[in-house]
């Protein structure tokens, strides 16, 4: 029976304790650093999900109209650039042929400005050719100094138009950062977005797609279409362009004509009017007419959100065509959807 008992455990002491007590340490912070559902962070119910995704999706909509404009100015400090570039070389050629010019005249007078007049009279075999090159020659010292006089002009106007450019590349050199910074906003919140959209389940990935949007969002073409009964011509052009745009999709930063971001679209529908709209929401908003709610006509911008971050074209009876954002192409949706900042009419 006594072979059968369990041996005693052995107690360590000194260094061998001290190893042990490591070891068991060591260990428990490794398990507490494994991944675990122990240990796991809590999960979002999917209705907070919702809520941080809805969130995200505004803050990179947000960020995407700071995007346009700052690649608005860019491209408006470019063309400056390159105006100030050409100009600059178009007069430095001229500059150049000045100068060729002003050679050809120095070279002239030194080659005949050797003797003072009264000697090469007195030594001129013929005194009346004598006066008639002097004065050719008078008159290319006038001429010289005139060219003189230009050459120094142009090469201040040049100094001016390198100093223009310089500020300008300067200025296109910040827009480019803004761009960037812009950039990684936008991609940053729609990849966190996109992470927490794929926590949901295929159900649940379903109804967030189709929360809030309501029958008149889902709306096909055929049966959303009907008469537009639009203030005037151009109102009722812009309004088809953007029926014509149902189901395109939303790319953050384009103007069309396969895919556009919600001020792409609006500016995209009113130049099909041929009217031209500014590039970003928050300046679409100043483009036009203000309106009220009540006074909406077909054709209308509609704004929301506090920092006008979101534009939509109305289309009648509480209804707007818009780009939502990545993710949903362009549909029909109810302007109560979102928080009413205000309302345009362009024409």
């Amino acid at each position: 029976m006594a072979a059968h008992r369990k041996p005693k455990q052995r107690l360590y002491t000194g260094p061998a304790a001290r190893t042990a007590a490591t070891l068991a340490l060591t260990g428990a912070a490794t398990a507490a650093a494994l991944p675990g559902p122990a240990h796991a962070d809590p999960q979002r119910t999917p209705a907070q999900v919702k809520a941080e995704v809805d969130r995200l999706y505004h803050d990179a909509e947000v960020a995407t109209e700071q995007y346009n404009g700052a690649k608005e100015k860019a491209t408006a400090a470019e063309h400056a650039l390159d105006t100030l570039r050409d100009e600059a070389a178009r007069r430095t050629d001229r500059l150049n042929a000045s100068r060729d010019a002003l050679g050809s005249f120095a070279a002239a007078q030194y080659r005949a400005g050797g003797l003072s007049t009264s000697v090469q009279l007195a030594l001129s075999s013929d005194p009346d050719q004598y006066l008639e090159r002097a004065s050719y020659v008078d008159r290319i010292g006038d001429r010289q100094a005139a060219a003189l006089t230009k050459v120094r002009r142009q090469v201040a106007q040049i100094a001016t138009l390198r100093s223009q450019a310089e500020g300008e590349l300067a200025t296109l050199t910040s827009r480019r950062a803004e761009l960037k910074k812009h950039k990684a906003t936008i991609t940053t919140k729609l990849a966190e977005a996109q992470r927490l959209l794929d926590r949901l389940t295929p159900p649940e990935r379903t109804a967030y797609e189709n929360a809030g949007h309501g029958s008149a969002d889902r709306a096909d073409r055929s049966t959303a279409r009907g008469p537009v009964q639009a203030p005037n011509a151009r109102a009722a052009e812009a309004v088809a362009f953007a029926y014509g745009a149902l189901g395109k999709p939303y790319v953050w930063g384009a103007t069309g004509p396969s895919s556009f971001d919600c001020s792409g679209l609006t500016q995209a529908a009113w130049r099909s009017a041929g009217v031209s709209l500014p590039r970003t929401t928050y300046t679409q908003i100043n483009a036009g007419r203000r309106v009220s709610r009540s006074e909406l006509a077909p054709g209308d911008l509609v704004f929301f959100y506090s920092g006008i971050s979101h534009v939509g074209l109305y289309i009648g009876n509480g209804q707007m065509i818009h780009a939502p954002r990545t993710g949903s192409p362009v549909r029909i949706a109810p302007i109560d959807q979102m928080p009413f900042a205000g309302a345009t009419r362009v024409a």
